[in-house]
This record gives structure tokens, C-alpha cells and sequence, in this order.
């Protein structure tokens, strides 16, 4: 009991500091620059707290329930050495885990309630949770071949790019949001996990070129699916709500205001769950066909998960969302716009470098990298291209532009690099961009686009709110992969003096 309370512990003391910079940032700027606390202060506050503790819970339910689990469930397929097994594995890994993703649940909820019911939250995510589920199979198969990845990159951005021709404007930013958030704390670890431990298990593959990808390809196949559904949303022509509409909508949003009511949503995170259960019981007892280590352990686990799911939502709505709007509406007061770059600058690169699955991947990389890669360099790195991306995703709002021709754009750029990159940081360098949105990153990312959108006079909230994590997810790719092309070059230079 004493150790479970300790991991509790330095879980919260984990999700606070993750908290640590947002509060910087914004405490900085409403002191420095605008002089004045926004209304209802303290509930944000508390929402914080709240998301704070939300955080902690579900993830020590998850080191109780899931990670343990689903670990050993692992290594006891990888005995077995069956390819249709293990990808079947995969599959109903990457599914069950994202589609109880709590910044994907707060996305796909954002995204209904601009659309007007147009576009169905749990549709979403299950269309997002299938396409990672067919990614983890997919980049098993790949592992196991050992086909390079650089290969499935090219091919799968220039579909991207492809289908972001067809796709509607409603559509385009929340499906590369959509992509950009399906990696995070409880996928990065499963993910990255599976992909490491599989290529050291083969001979002939090496963990840095082979391991890393997964998460990469679990960012790129979403963008698809969720373009080709809006496709389909969108095919019949009708009235889009109004940026006002969202707004009071939004203003109408109310913490749980009963037990009644405060069950119901315990049961709907419940829901959120069922498939990751599903999927451990179905493997465990119907195809290994053994009982569960310790069921108690594991139902304790499952229950934290959901409690912290709960507090987690219920701390979006209090703190994170008002937050990024409240702050939007007052830095679009001012007399000019450097103001709004300077706060979406200092919140990417603020963020990122305390998130704990890029520090986590960083150490990871440096180990498999053997001298070629310093875990700290590539925090900056990546906490840099997603400074950048945010603000350029921001000028984007501002501007009014098509989001259209800046992603095609990106991933144009993107594909240029992979093509010239040194081989060993392909991989790891998509992955980077994958973890670089957490789920206090998120939220709060996406509460500035839509509150700039809904700010800024001829915005279409659902058009132009959405897309700042897709930037945020695009251009740590570009720094870490120039800076590799930029060492290379000069390593090769200083031999030829040599």
C-alpha cells in the first residue's frame, strides 16, 4: 500500500510540473502584459488542480492495470513467434488504447460541439482508434520484414497530401489534429514498447532504425481516415454553425451538478474503457487461456483509470478551455498581434520541454543511438519546431489563409528531408513529432485556436480553429531531421580535411 501511494505521489508531482510552464506563461503575460486576472480565476485554478489530479490517478491506474498486462501479454506472443498473432495483438492494442485517450475524447468533443452535431464525437474516435489499430499491425509487419521506413513515409504524406486536395475545409485541421493526438500518455509507452522490444528480439534489426516508427505511422494514418470521413460528413451541402454559436455553447458548459449526473458520466467513462478491457480479457483468457496475475490489482487499476478519466474531463471544462480562451480574447484586445506570437511561441516551446513522453523517448533514443544522439539536444530541438509550428499555425488564424497549402506545404518539406536525411533519425525524428502534445498540452492548444477563431471577425470557427497541434506535430520532424542533415554535412566536411 505504502508503494502504491508513493507512485501516486510522484505521478501528481509528474502531472504538476507538466502543469508547471502553462502556469508560467500565462501568470507571466496576465501580469507583465495585461495587468489583470481573467473572470472566474479561481475555478480555472481549481480545474487545474483537478486535471492535475486526473492525471495522476489515470496513470497509476494504468501502471496497476494496463502496463503490466499488457506487457506480459507481449512477451508470452513474442514466445510464440506467430505473425498473424502478434499483428492481431497489435491491432487491438493501438485501438483499445486510443480510443480511451483522454486528449482524443476532448478533441472529438470540441469537434462535435462546433459542428453542430454534424461530425459525432464517438465516431471520431473510433474511426482514429481503428486506424492506429491497423498502423500498430501494419508497422509490426514492417518490424518483423524489416522494410525501411522512410519508404512508408513518402508514400503515406503524399496520400495525405492527396486526399487534403478532396477533403472539405470544415474537415482539413481537425483531421491532422486528430493525427497529432493519438500519441500520448498512454500510447507513447505501449507503442514505443512494442516497437523497441520487438526489433531487439530479431536478429538483424537495429532497435534505433527498426523500433522507432510506430508512433510515427499511429500520427500519419488518422489524418487520412478522418479526411475521408469528413468526405462523406460533408457531401451533402448544408448550413456550418456560426463561430458565435460555439461560444455560447461553450459558456453553457457546466461542471457535473449532481450524483445523479455525476454517475452517469462515471458510467460514460466507463464506456471510454470497456474495449481496452475487452481486448486484455479476450487475449488472456481466450487465446492464452490463462487467469489474470493478480484480478484485484488489476480491477483496482482499471477503476483509478476511469476515476482519473472523470476528474480529467470534468478539470478541461474548469481550468484548460476557459484558459486558452479567456487568454485568446484578451491578447486579441490589444493594439497588435506580436503579443499573440509571443504567448504561442512561449506555450509550445514551454510545454514541450516538460513532457514527459518526449524526455522518455529522448532517453530511450540515446541509449539505442550509442554516442550519435544526445537526449537533451533533441528536447530542445523538438520543443523548438513545436514553438515554431504553433506560431506559425497561429499566423495562419490571424491571416485567414487555407490551412490547406500550409500542410501541403509542410509535409512537402517534410518529404524533402526524409529523402535527405541520414537513415538512422527518419524514424525517430516522425516519432518525435508524434509526442509532442500532451494532454494538458492539448487541450489548452486547442482552446486557443478556436477562441482565436471565434475572436477574430470573418473566422469560421470549425475551419480555422482547429489545427494548431498539426503544426505543433509537422515541424519538430523538420528541426530534428535539418539538424541530423546539418551534423552529417559536417562530420563529412571535417573528414574530408582530415
Amino acid at each position: 500500500m505504502a508503494e502504491q501511494l508513493r507512485d501516486f505521489l510522484n505521478a501528481l508531482t509528474h502531472a504538476m510540473r507538466n502543469l508547471l510552464p502553462i502556469v508560467v506563461v500565462v501568470v507571466a503575460f496576465q501580469a507583465l502584459l495585461l495587468r489583470e486576472w481573467p473572470d472566474g480565476g479561481l475555478g480555472m485554478a481549481i480545474g487545474l488542480l483537478i486535471v492535475a489530479l486526473g492525471v495522476a490517478l489515470f496513470l497509476q491506474g494504468l501502471e496497476l492495470s494496463i502496463f503490466p498486462v499488457g506487457k506480459r501479454l507481449a512477451n508470452q506472443f513474442a514466445r510464440r513467434g506467430s505473425m498473424p498473432i502478434l499483428m492481431l495483438f497489435g491491432f487491438a492494442i493501438g485501438f483499445s488504447a486510443v480510443v480511451a485517450e483522454p486528449a482524443l475524447i476532448a478533441v472529438a468533443d470540441q469537434a462535435a460541439q462546433i459542428s453542430g452535431g454534424r461530425i459525432d464525437a464517438l465516431t471520431l474516435r473510433l474511426i482514429v482508434a481503428g486506424s492506429v489499430g491497423l498502423v500498430m499491425a501494419l508497422g509490426v509487419f514492417r518490424v518483423i520484414l524489416g522494410h525501411p521506413l522512410h519508404w512508408y513515409m513518402i508514400v503515406g504524406y503524399l496520400l495525405v497530401v492527396l486526399v487534403t486536395f478532396f477533403a472539405p475545409a470544415e474537415i482539413v485541421g481537425l483531421a491532422y489534429d486528430s493525427g497529432g493526438v493519438t500519441t500520448n500518455i498512454v500510447t507513447v509507452p505501449l507503442i514505443a514498447a512494442l516497437g523497441i522490444g520487438l526489433a531487439a528480439s530479431i536478429r538483424g534489426r537495429s532497435s534505433l532504425i527498426d523500433g522507432f516508427g510506430l508512433v510515427a505511422l499511429a500520427v500519419m494514418v488518422p489524418m487520412i481516415s478522418v479526411q475521408l470521413y469528413g468526405i462523406l460528413v460533408y457531401a451533402d451541402p448544408g448550413s456550418l454553425p456560426a463561430g458565435a454559436e460555439l461560444m455560447a455553447a461553450q459558456d453553457d458548459v457546466a461542471p457535473p451538478a449532481g450524483p445523479l449526473q455525476m454517475l452517469l458520466d462515471l458510467f460514460s467513462m466507463l464506456r471510454d474503457v470497456l474495449p481496452i478491457i475487452l481486448v486484455i480479457l479476450f487475449f488472456q483468457y481466450a487465446v492464452l487461456k490463462r487467469s489474470l496475475a493478480d484480478p484485484l490489482r488489476v480491477g483496482i487499476g482499471f477503476a483509478l483509470v476511469i476515476i482519473g478519466l472523470y476528474a480529467f474531463v470534468v478539470g478541461l471544462k474548469l481550468g484548460l478551455f476557459p484558459i486558452g480562451q479567456s487568454m485568446a480574447y484578451q491578447l486579441v484586445t490589444l493594439d497588435t498581434w506580436l503579443w499573440v506570437y509571443l504567448f504561442a511561441f512561449c506555450i509550445g516551446f514551454a510545454t514541450t520541454m516538460a513532457e514527459p513522453a518526449l524526455i522518455a523517448i529522448g532517453q530511450q533514443a540515446e541509449e539505442a543511438a550509442a554516442g550519435k544522439i544526445q537526449g537533451n539536444v533533441i528536447r530542445l530541438l523538438v520543443a523548438l519546431g513545436v514553438a515554431i509550428g504553433i506560431t506559425i499555425g497561429v499566423h495562419r488564424i490571424i491571416s485567414g489563409d487555407s490551412i490547406h497549402y500550409y500542410i501541403i506545404g509542410g509535409y512537402a518539406l517534410v518529404i524533402l528531408l526524409t529523402a535527405l536525411a541520414p537513415r538512422y533519425i527518419v524514424a525517430l525524428a516522425f516519432d518525435l513529432g508524434g509526442v509532442t502534445t500532451s494532454e494538458v498540452t492539448v487541450p489548452l492548444v486547442t482552446a486557443l485556436g478556436i477562441g482565436l477563431a471565434g475572436q477574430i471577425e470573418g473566422r469560421n470557427v470549425l475551419i480555422d480553429g482547429f489545427g494548431l497541434i498539426a503544426f505543433a506535430s509537422i515541424f519538430p520532424i523538420v528541426t530534428v531531421m535539418s539538424y541530423a542533415i546539418l551534423m552529417n554535412w559536417v562530420a563529412k566536411r571535417g573528414g574530408e580535411r582530415t
